[in-house]
C-alpha cells in the first residue's frame, strides 16, 4: 500500500514520540508499504524551525537525510497535476493551511491515504489512517 505521511506524523515517527498512534507506527513499519513524503513536509519543517515553533532533536539536515537513508521513505514530488488539484479544492471550516491543502491535493490525485492525526483532513474525503 502507498501512503503519504503528514508532517507531524513523520516527525513523531522519527523522534519516537508517544503521540504517534500504534496503527500509524504499524503502517509505517510494514516493509510491504511504500511510505511517501511530500516536499511540502520538509518545507513546513524548515519554516516552523526557523520561526521557533518547533525544535528538532538533531540538525534539520540530518533529520531530512535520515528520511531516505535510515527509514527508506520515498519522495512524492509535487507535480503540476497536484497543484492543479488545489484549484477546485473546497475550504471546509475555513481550513486554509497551505501545507495541509497541498498534502490533501497530492493524496487525492494519487488516490492514496494520508497517515495523520489531523481530523481537518476528513471533510475532504481523503482516506486518513490513524486509529
Amino acid at each position: 500500500m502507498r501512503v503519504l505521511l503528514d508532517t507531524h506524523t513523520l516527525i513523531w515517527y522519527a523522534f519516537a514520540d508517544p503521540q504517534l498512534s500504534a496503527t500509524a507506527r504499524t503502517v509505517i513499519m510494514d516493509p510491504l508499504n511504500e511510505i511517501l513524503i511530500s516536499p511540502v513536509s520538509y518545507w513546513e519543517i524548515a519554516i516552523k524551525v526557523s520561526l521557533g515553533k518547533w525544535q528538532l532533536q538533531q540538525s534539520y539536515e540530518d533529520l531530512i537525510d535520515s528520511l531516505w537513508t535510515v527509514y527508506g521513505f520515498q519522495i512524492l514530488p509535487i507535480l503540476p497535476k497536484h497543484t492543479a488539484g488545489l484549484i477546485h479544492l473546497p475550504y471546509p471550516a475555513k481550513h486554509h493551511d497551505p501545507f495541509d491543502r497541498l498534502l490533501i491535493a497530492q493524496a487525492m490525485v494519487e488516490a492514496i491515504p494520508v497517515v495523520s492525526a489531523d481530523t481537518k483532513f476528513d471533510p475532504y474525503g481523503v482516506p486518513r489512517i490513524w486509529d
